[in-house]
């Protein structure tokens, strides 16, 4: 149930990134204030029960992938090739991030 917050919270994140750069008038500000909050609310209301640091870079990494893809998708931005590696990179460390979380720690010897 945490995670789908960060879930949740990633894609208010991706509305108000883009109510950010295209608000104009006063009920699209008024959206993307309420999205701010929404999305930073939950991600505070999951960091209560998961790892603060992996729940924001998941938060992070979905945010940034669906604000690239809604660029391109809804306002025509072109998408580059290097755009897929750095995207892949990027999510490759936050699933690696989510997979080490439980992973017992060595001892110094």
């Amino acid at each position: 149930m945490q995670w789908a917050k960060v879930i949740l919270a990633a894609v208010f994140e991706v509305g108000w990134v883009i109510g950010l750069k295209h608000a104009v008038t006063w009920w699209e500000w008024s959206l993307t204030l309420i999205s701010i909050y929404i999305s930073f609310h939950l991600l505070v209301l999951s960091g209560k029960y998961l790892p603060v640091g992996t729940a924001y870079a998941v938060f992070a990494g979905l945010g940034t992938v669906g604000t690239v893809l809604s660029d391109t998708f809804l306002f025509g931005e072109e998408l580059q090739p290097i755009n897929f590696v750095l995207i892949g990179l990027l999510l490759t460390g936050v699933i690696g991030l989510k997979l080490a979380e439980g992973q017992p720690k060595e001892a110094n010897t």
